[in-house]
């Protein structure tokens, strides 16, 4: 597969030929929800808690004769029909982490890279540099791409100056090859890749 390859200022600049065992994949939704999934699950905090019958602070003394009240039979102001007694069956501090295959992993990686590119939504650039920390600059940049919502990932290292620009700019995340996800390519609407990128990816796959 040929893709176009791009300057920052929108002109062209080439092309570049790319794997169609990486981008030319029928992507698969199910394998991309899986692993969306997946990376959501792993980041969940899992701090949630309610305290239990037995965490409560209240005395276990029967505070009501068993007859002649009226009323249920009680001994315990600990349990959950009561205000500040403990919950029932309440949220507790857990891992929501799943397992999942490392081949299929990168096989979600490799469909949600094949989705962009069969829906018109990659763009590959010659490199992303900027000359200073401008975001104005960048962002008149990234316009004459057409972008406004994109995640561009860039070698190793992304340029200091151009990271600090495309910071303050809403919907524009940028990220080095090694933080590349699935739920990132999927949350923008474009994923913009340098040519560093595209070579890190190939390797990656080999």
């Amino acid at each position: 597969m040929e893709l176009e390859v791009k300057s920052l200022g929108g002109t062209s600049a080439g092309s570049i030929t790319v794997s169609d065992e990486i981008f030319g994949l029928e992507p698969r939704t199910d394998l991309i929800h899986r692993v969306v999934r997946w990376q959501l699950a792993k980041r969940q905090a899992g701090t949630h808690k309610t305290l239990g019958r037995s965490e409560v602070t209240g005395t276990t003394k029967k505070f009501v004769r068993q007859k002649g009240t009226g009323g249920a039979r009680h001994g315990n102001r600990k349990v959950p029909q009561f205000r500040g007694g403990g919950r029932a069956f309440g949220p507790v501090v857990r891992d929501h982490a799943h397992d999942l295959p490392k081949k299929v992993r990168a096989l979600g990686l490799r469909h949600a890279l094949s989705s962009k590119a069969k829906s018109a939504k990659l763009i590959v650039l010659d490199d992303a540099k900027a000359g200073e920390a401008k975001t104005k600059a960048v962002r008149e940049q990234l316009a004459k791409l057409g972008l406004s919502n994109a995640l561009v990932i860039d070698g190793a290292e992304i340029d200091a100056n151009f990271g600090l620009a495309a910071r303050n700019i809403p919907s524009i995340d940028v990220l080095p090859i090694a933080g590349i996800n699935v739920y990132d390519i999927v949350r923008r609407d474009t994923l913009v890749l340098t040519k560093a990128a595209v070579t890190a990816l190939e390797e990656r796959f080999k």
